[in-house]
């Protein structure tokens, strides 16, 4: 098989072929690698390589399950793979080892796929680009200029331009819709608590984070899904109950659907996005559905300060708990600049600050399901821009000013649906005269991934994106 035939299949694809015995998982393993040693170098999309160790496990038989031993990456945040190291994007875990594997993995490499490194992550999570101190910047393969999104920037590049058809990713403010609009991937945050976190932390942001993928086709992501969630011991909560299988919904019609385009004038959109944004309402009209303009009815103000109040204040957290653990002081030897600025905000809050931002995103989720009550699905951007050239939102600034400027105008749609816990997916119908993906937003209400899966599938099938990928990937190694 050669690099453009592997571009082809998708994750469930290739498993089918090793199934099939057409293809060895080890025959796989070793494209994903040679793919990784010819585009890395100008993407810096997988910093943590295990390429050994995935040769081990393409010899044993963990390679059963749905996926067959196709290649995957895990992200370099907050999930753990025994041995390996995870640094979340900061020089204050560089090279320290994790001495357990999370649930999240286990139950993924149990599925059958086989992780040959780890892809490049913001120090912790904390912004929409991917450019850590530590690895440096994250390209996109579409136009190596730009941003492929954060923060799960890596995961996204090395999806985009071919490496592997699926990679995890995760999202508490929007890191797997917004990597997934910059690289014309299909991204689906899942309902809160609907994958597990643990056993090193059972919730991450006050439930606003959590775990899945990016992927090329949407059926991938659907049955990744179905392998991967469900309660896990200890967990404090759990998402609504599933009652059918993702991957089933994919070819299941949807229905005419009454779809809500949020629309404020407080929020300014680029004229290329609208364009698009256009476009995407005229399909899902020419699909049946109705689309009528809506807006949020919830103070700006104070979502603004419930996120900034739980992040910052986790973020405090994290960078005394990361000291303390390594003997690395809280400086900017070991910390981002914008990092220790949110460190120090999330210090000055008081238990009760925090107490008032739950109770408020607690109430944005109740507003959110009071309109799922008069709408099937909201529509939005994922973001107001296409994708921002590398550096302009950088997290070791002294500006903090101008940083916040540039990531609220460039990020204004995403995070209230981590806010609420509610679904929400990027679905990339098209990209700007430039050629620069720009994802469509569709959240649904709490625990209906059913139906975004469902109109996904819809979408995918009218307006396929796979061909406009390998086009660009081809491309990408005609240059590299």
């Amino acid at each position: 098989m050669d690099d453009l035939e592997y571009f082809s299949y998708d994750a469930l694809g290739l498993g089918e072929l090793v199934r099939t015995k057409q293809i060895s998982s080890a025959e796989l393993l070793e494209i994903a690698i040679g793919l990784a040693e010819k585009l890395d170098p100008k993407l810096n999309a997988i910093p943590i390589k295990h390429y050994d160790l995935a040769r081990r496990n393409s010899k044993s038989k963990k390679n059963s399950g749905m996926f067959n031993g196709v290649p995957f990456l895990l992200k370099d945040l907050n999930n753990y793979l025994e041995g390996t190291v995870t640094s979340g994007g900061s020089r204050v875990l560089e090279n320290i080892k994790a001495d357990h594997t999370s649930e999240l993995v286990y139950r993924t490499m149990s599925s059958g796929l086989n992780i040959f490194g780890k892809t490049n992550s913001p120090e912790l999570g904390l912004t929409v680009t991917t450019e850590p101190v530590l690895y440096g910047p994250t390209r996109n393969p579409w136009n190596l200029e730009r941003s492929s999104g954060g923060s799960s920037g890596g995961a996204s590049s090395a999806v985009a331009s071919g490496i592997v058809p699926m990679a995890q990713a995760s999202d508490g403010g929007g890191s797997i819709r917004i990597p997934a609009s910059c690289c014309g991937l299909f991204g689906l945050k899942p309902t809160r608590a609907r994958t597990p976190l643990g056993p090193a932390s059972l919730e991450g942001w006050g439930g606003q984070s959590i775990f899945h993928c990016v992927s090329v086709s949407v059926r991938d992501s659907a049955a990744l899904l179905d392998v991967t969630s469900g309660h896990e011991k200890g967990a404090p909560y759990r998402s609504a109950h599933q009652e059918k299988i993702f991957l089933e919904q994919i070819n299941i019609e949807p229905g005419n659907l009454k779809i809500g385009y949020i629309e404020d004038p407080n929020i300014t959109v680029d004229k290329d996005v609208k364009e698009i944004m256009d476009s995407t309402i005229k399909l899902c009209e020419k699909l049946g559905h109705t689309v009528e303009s809506t807006k949020i009815d919830f103070s700006y103000e104070e979502i603004s300060l419930a996120i900034a109040t739980i992040i910052s204040s986790n973020v405090a957290y994290a960078v005394k708990s990361q000291s303390l653990l390594t003997e690395r002081e809280v400086s900017n030897e070991f910390f981002e600049k914008v990092t220790l600025q949110m460190a120090e905000n999330g210090n000055n809050f008081s238990a009760s600050d925090y107490i008032n931002a739950i109770k408020i995103n607690h109430r944005l989720g109740q507003e959110l399901e009071n309109m799922f009550d008069q709408y099937d699905v909201l529509l939005s951007p994922v973001l107001a821009s296409p994708p921002v050239k590398i550096g302009s939102i950088d997290m070791n600034t002294d500006d903090m000013k101008t940083y916040v400027e540039r990531l609220t105008q460039y990020s204004p749609f995403t995070g209230i649906f981590n806010q609420s816990g509610q679904p929400s997916m990027s679905v990339p119908l098209y990209r700007t005269k430039d050629n620069l993906p720009v994802g469509s937003m569709f959240s649904a209400s709490f625990g209906n991934e059913n139906l975004l899966f469902s109109l996904a599938g819809q979408l995918e099938r009218e307006e396929p994106w796979a061909e406009p990928l390998n086009i660009m990937r081809k491309k990408l190694l005609e240059i590299s």
